[in-house]
């Protein structure tokens, strides 16, 4: 029984994986970025979503910095948020439980 429960949440941190790097991908778009390959690769995902931020893609880099890798977080996603003609007020939708999980599927589907 171990095994499976094992197997059974293996498989959907997968589905879930990829259902949010779908949705990445559609954010990319909507913001007129192609991601290519990118983004499904973990950490180079962040090039696309900077590209779609219209921010520089050195800015990677801050992102191994502890704290401030929390506030260039933050401003890529209000960026990404007014890119998509959304409030950048919605990034406080990131810090509240459960709002958080409607946050990237919502900036993905909306018009």
């Amino acid at each position: 029984m171990g095994l499976g429960m094992i197997l059974f949440l293996l498989l959907f941190a997968l589905a879930v994986y990829i259902f949010i790097c779908f949705c990445y991908k559609r954010i990319c778009e909507k913001c007129g970025v192609t991601p290519g390959v990118l983004i499904w690769i973990p950490i180079a995902q962040l090039v696309p979503l900077l590209q779609a931020a219209k921010m520089p893609v050195w800015m990677i880099v801050l992102f191994l910095i502890p704290l401030v890798n929390i506030v260039v977080f933050l401003m890529m996603w209000v960026k990404i948020c007014q890119a998509r003609g959304k409030s950048g007020w919605l990034v406080i939708l990131l810090i509240i439980p459960i709002a958080n999980l409607i946050f990237i599927p919502y900036l993905a589907f909306s018009e």
